[in-house]
């Protein structure tokens, strides 16, 4: 296998070959607390007029800027794995820019309200650099527990200073500039640790039926948890993600270095249809350890929807967010119907993935059987694709292909489920130096058929999974399947402390196949996983289904009683449907072990 091994600025310009733009000269100026929303982007047009395509560095001066939504751009964007309402509410719009540097120089960019921090759109060679970017009053409120009297069913809680709120009709809401919610769930972290408590998931929490008896403290009068001890710190949430942090469409050739998010209302990072991105130092992460916060992202840190070239991501903190550290798909059509044997109507099936372009003349493609999860043999390339709507500003769900080769009889809709995945639109993938921890869900998702490298990570308690190989053309509609992967020289330490979907494992190749007992094929292949640290208390280590060649060795596994053992899972290594399977040479506390007994 070829790995790509690819220095940061491999197709930027040199800062010192291009020209310079300080903020400073166009009223962008740090702590002053005015709105710097509509100084910005008018900056950011005077600046792109001026240099016409030149290299140019736009440098921050060092300090704190807050961006309003007043004199933000209004702009309909369709973002995969979001909710797709629209207008968003841009702050920060980086459009159209070739060969741009913005420097942050330590910026701290704090945003109010409800918007889309950075937008990068159909940008080529242009690299963020040194901010951070973060919420003056995020739409998570952070509660912590005092009293909880399981045998009544009642909890006191106090809320965090900056959290604002009110209390109607016995109901809290918490509130900010332009926005009120309800929160319906929760996640409990230890007071003391950060770390999420252990078998507790996703909580339902405590918000109607509660009365104010100080400000700031509540009694919830139907709350009954005995897991809630005082000192408990719930993230109290709703399922709403409206925007990333930073959302990236059409792009080419886009960097990060030492960027941070501290929160956002959707994801971190969202990339979309662009080709090569490297992120070096990219974080989700709370302001160090005095950070009275426990939680950062309401949903995944970084996410990459139908990306390709090479996705680099290194020297990464990921903590505290509500879902996985990184994941990387594309997006499998459902074939609704055959209309020749060349051309087909094909529709985006989830609520929160359309909208946006799917594929494009001379992209190659394959076909599945969702049911099985089988591929049929032949591929096939894309002659033309053209969107069914009946207005130009309809967003996209459904397409026209015609492909240039003709299907097989057996490839109808009429017959079978059919989803279709667009190859061309795959990266290889290189995860390397990143600390994962104390979130929600699963730690790290890969669902790339190219050379894939997960490499001298830490996956240190995250609550679901430590890593995931799924795949799904029945619900999530997530593809594909991995061909090349290598899993070495990881430590993990005490994975999958909740269970969570495709938690299988602290391993967990999980695609999702609703009538396994049928296949004949085999989803994933070329799996190795080789020369790893597993510090667990509980048995799972690996669970794999329907793989045709796979390895495990060298691996070592240290147990522990930090927490007692509760995975139905009993088993170190577990497999369903796999062959060429290869366990050998691991050890468990120091011993030489067959884990497959």
């Amino acid at each position: 296998m070829i790995l790509l091994t690819l220095c940061l600025s491999g197709g930027l310009m040199a800062q010192d070959e291009a020209k310079s733009y300080k903020l400073e000269n166009y009223g962008v100026v740090p702590n002053t607390g005015i709105n710097n929303t509509p100084l910005l982007i008018a900056a950011l047009q005077k600046i792109k007029a001026e240099a016409d395509g030149q290299p140019v560095v736009i440098l921050f001066k060092k300090g704190r800027y807050d961006f309003h939504p007043d004199g933000a751009v209004k702009r309909e964007y369709y973002i995969s794995n979001h909710d797709q309402d629209n207008p968003k509410t841009v702050g920060i719009p980086l459009e159209d820019f070739e060969q741009m540097t913005l420097d942050g120089q330590g910026a701290d960019l704090i945003f109010h309200g409800r918007m889309l921090p950075i937008a990068m759109i159909a940008n080529k060679q242009v690299k963020i650099k040194d901010l951070s970017i973060d919420f003056e009053k995020p739409q998570i409120a952070q509660v912590k527990i005092i009293e909880n009297d399981s045998i009544n069913g009642t909890i006191i809680f106090e809320t965090a200073p900056w959290v604002t709120y009110k209390i109607q009709d016995s109901t809290f809401y918490n509130s900010g500039e332009g926005w009120e919610m309800r929160p319906t769930s929760g996640i409990a972290f230890e007071g003391d640790t950060k770390r999420i408590v252990y078998n507790s998931g996703d909580l339902q929490v405590g918000t109607k039926g509660v009365s104010e008896i100080a400000p700031g403290r509540i009694k919830a009068h139907h709350w009954k948890n005995p897991q809630l001890i005082p000192g408990t710190v719930i993230a109290m949430r709703g399922g709403y993600r409206p925007a990333p942090g930073i959302f990236v469409h059409k792009g080419e050739n886009i960097s990060f270095e030492n960027v941070k998010v501290h929160y956002a209302e959707g994801m971190g990072l969202l990339a979309q249809l662009t080709e090569n991105i490297d992120m070096d130092g990219f974080s989700v992460c709370l302001r160090g350890q005095k950070d009275p916060r426990y939680f950062t992202t309401q949903a995944d840190a970084t996410h990459f929807s139908g990306c390709k070239g090479r996705l680099v991501s290194k020297n990464g903190l990921y903590e505290g967010m509500m879902d996985d550290a990184i994941n990387i798909h594309g997006t499998y059509l459902k074939m609704i119907k055959r209309l020749d044997d060349r051309t087909v109507l094909a529709s985006y099936m989830h609520r929160q993935s359309f909208g946006f372009d799917w594929g494009y003349t001379g992209d190659s493609v394959q076909f599945i059987k969702s049911k099985t999860m089988e591929l049929w043999t032949e591929q096939n390339s894309i002659q033309s694709i053209t969107p069914m709507r009946d207005h130009d500003d309809t967003p996209i769900k459904e397409f026209k292909i015609r492909f240039v080769k003709a299907l097989g009889n057996d490839i109808n809709p009429d017959r079978v489920d059919v989803g279709i995945e667009n190859l061309t639109w795959t990266p290889s993938v290189v995860f390397t130096g990143n600390t994962v921890r104390n979130n929600r869900a699963r730690g790290a998702l890969f669902s790339t058929p190219k050379p894939t490298l997960v490499a001298y990570n830490l996956f240190d308690h995250t609550s679901g999974c430590a890593i995931l190989l799924c795949g799904d053309s029945n619900g999530w509609y997530e593809t594909g399947s991995c061909r090349d992967i290598i899993i070495r020289n990881n430590k993990f330490v005490n994975a999958l402390t909740s269970m969570y979907q495709f938690t299988s494992a602290v391993i967990s190749i999980y695609p999702e196949i609703p009538d396994l007992a049928n296949q004949i094929q085999y989803f994933h292949s070329g799996i190795r996983i080789e020369n790893n640290e597993f510090e667990t208390f509980d048995t799972p280590i690996l669970y794999a289904k329907s793989v045709d060649g796979i390895t495990f060795k060298r691996n070592r596994i240290k147990t522990n009683q930090q927490y007692p053992a509760f995975h139905r899972n009993k088993r170190r290594v577990l497999f369903e449907r796999v062959v060429n399977a290869e366990v050998v040479d691991n050890k468990m506390d120091g011993k030489k072990v067959n884990l497959l007994k």
